[in-house]
């Protein structure tokens, strides 16, 4: 009987064990995948061995090229505003800062703001950088949206700055990391309108942004 009621104490602290481990493995693998956003279209994630969407290469911030055509520029900021990983030494301050330094001189601290609701919070940055966490975006469409010719149109003179234009941007967000040995990956849509502004021969500026997937339509 002692050793029947041993056995079943052994089961049990087992099967303790292995549901600690796949609660431990979903929290992180929640933690790839990013906070739910409420009017997010859900994706369904897939996590595999190795990706093939990101390098293993420690990525770098890179600086947005300056350039007066406004499309390749919402397009480069697209790119730098997804782009990310946990395991390059500055933080998650010099991600941020790509964007700030090709922002409007008055809208600077309008757009620090815009472009931090895109990252993680440092404390998940933190949790992330524990799993090797990167993360870079697939862009499918760039179009200026019907909404800012009516706003074109609406505006009183003087209202909406000369040369500004708004693109909204359709794409993918991947996000990559280790747990345990293995690469887990997921992948979810996300969608966003990027404000800027090319004053006359000047290169393009940083305006706004829109929240995540809530662009204009």
């Amino acid at each position: 009987m002692r050793f029947v009621r041993r056995r079943r104490l052994i089961i049990a602290i087992a099967c303790v064990l292995v549901a600690l481990t796949v609660l431990m493995a979903f929290g992180v693998y929640g933690l790839l995948r990013g906070p739910a956003n409420a009017s997010e279209p859900v994706s369904t994630p897939h996590s595999a061995s190795a990706s093939p969407t990101l390098p293993t290469r420690i990525g770098r911030p890179q600086p947005i090229a300056a350039t007066t055509d406004p499309e390749q520029f919402a397009h480069d900021v697209a790119h730098a505003l997804l782009t990310w990983d946990t395991r390059y030494p500055g933080g998650l301050a010099v991600w941020v800062q790509v964007l700030v330094d090709v922002a409007n001189a008055d809208e600077a601290p309008a757009v620090a703001s815009d472009a931090r609701s895109y990252f993680p919070a440092p404390a998940i940055w933190q949790q992330l950088s524990a799993y090797g966490t990167r993360q870079s975006i697939e862009i499918k469409s760039v179009i200026v949206p019907r909404a800012w010719s009516i706003a074109l149109d609406q505006a009183a003179p003087g209202q909406i700055p000369e040369g500004a234009t708004a693109f909204t941007v359709v794409g993918a967000r991947h996000r990559s990391g280790i747990w345990d040995t293995e690469e887990m990956h997921t992948a979810r849509p996300v969608t966003f309108t990027v404000f800027v502004v090319c004053p006359g021969h000047n290169p393009c500026e940083l305006l706004r942004l829109s929240i995540l997937n809530q662009p204009l339509a």
